[in-house]
């Protein structure tokens, strides 16, 4: 994993918006209509290859393939590994929205909360593995000459995919998520293999108290997470902690977020997660103050902090001087060396679903750049 001892690098978390075209055979693939694969392959190479152009040209420094030939940063997973049929009827219940019905009746629930969730109905496996080096390979071809400084690749966590496509088939929660970590483990290592970073996606890590555990106390859920973060790792065990970045969040739209869990109240939790990065929200409003956790939290040795310095849900663009601002609180904490500006999220969670304008997402990525540029220049004179 790239780190800078000269000045503030740059990245995001992963997913980016598609292409119209791209969405469109996406959906059709989702909805199990007809559609030509050739195009298909084809439209997702030329998707890759434009988005890695337009993250450097925007000042991106450690950039990925913006997950253009998924569904979902989580629910491609059904697609690729066997053992999931059916369709959960439960719908997704988050906190705030119960607490807030009055708000949650004027909203419309993202693609991801109304998604066709599978549940596991069989035991795992791999039907799929060829999409994996897909991934790989057309990341690969489009880097190119691009001047990057650092490449990842994102992938699901065991606890979002958990979440998101319950268990009927195993014993146990535990026994579930051992069944996910030795399929999955097939994934994360052929990334790491490929040289990239391996970046996992594990929102459930922190918005899974406001929804899958949103009428369970906070010990019952650090308890599941505990349980979730022992058997994420025994998925990771073969690969080194510094290819590996881990992002939590406290999910990736515009709402009350009152119910959410407070960072300090996992951040041990999080710690314990086999990365050399840790990616958080630290941006939105909910989250922002969250900075002084770092005063009382100590970032292990030769661990990153990768925080949020810009947000994912509204359409502002922060200034430049916003994101030093934000930049250099937690360098003074934790080490200019240790810290990499990141994202609260992704800009492309579902296919097709855009909360932010693709040109004012560019517009924030390119303040990002400005904002660590001035950062550097305080921070090392």
């Amino acid at each position: 994993m790239k780190r800078s001892t000269k000045r503030i690098l740059t990245t995001h978390t992963g997913s980016l918006p598609r292409p119209p075209e791209l969405v469109a055979l996406l959906e059709a693939k989702e909805d199990g209509r007809s559609y030509s694969r050739k195009d298909f392959d084809e439209t997702v190479r030329a998707a890759v290859a434009d988005i890695v152009g337009l993250q450097v040209e925007a000042g991106i420094d450690i950039i990925s393939d913006g997950e253009q030939g998924k569904p979902s940063f989580a629910t491609y997973v059904k697609d690729r590994l066997s053992g999931f049929d059916g369709v959960n009827p439960e719908p997704r219940v988050f906190g705030d929205r119960v607490a807030f019905p009055e708000w949650n009746a004027t909203t419309t629930p993202s693609k991801l909360m109304t998604a066709a969730r599978p549940m596991c109905t069989n035991e795992l496996g791999w039907k799929d593995r060829d999409a994996v080096a897909t991934d790989i390979e057309n990341f690969r071809a489009a880097l190119g000459d691009n001047a990057a400084e650092d490449a990842f690749l994102p992938s699901a966590s065991l606890g979002i995919i958990a979440e998101i496509m319950l268990n009927r088939h195993y014993p146990s929660e535990e026994a579930y998520l051992y069944a996910l970590a030795d399929v999955m483990k097939v994934e994360y290592e052929a990334i790491a293999e490929a040289g990239f970073v391996l970046q996992i996606d594990a929102p459930d890590a922190a918005m899974g108290r406001h929804a899958q555990f949103h009428d369970k106390s906070l010990d019952e859920f650090r308890a599941m997470l505990a349980l979730r973060i022992e058997a994420q790792n025994h998925a990771l065990a073969n690969i080194p902690e510094e290819q590996i970045r881990f992002h939590l969040c406290w999910g990736n739209y515009e709402g009350p977020h009152t119910e959410d869990v407070p960072l300090k109240d996992i951040v041990d939790l999080m710690l314990n997660v086999k990365a050399g990065a840790y990616s958080i929200e630290a941006s939105n409003p909910r989250h922002a103050h969250e900075w002084q956790v770092w005063r009382d939290v100590k970032l292990p040795e030769g661990k990153t902090l990768i925080p949020g310095v810009i947000d994912t849900t509204t359409n502002f663009v922060e200034h430049p001087e916003v994101v030093a601002e934000r930049i250099i609180r937690f360098a003074d904490l934790v080490g200019k060396e240790n810290v990499i500006a990141g994202t609260d999220c992704g800009y492309g969670t579902s296919a097709g679903l855009a909360r932010v304008h693709p040109t004012v997402m560019w517009a924030k990525f390119r303040s990002q750049s400005e904002g660590a540029r001035l950062a550097s220049e305080r921070l090392w004179g």
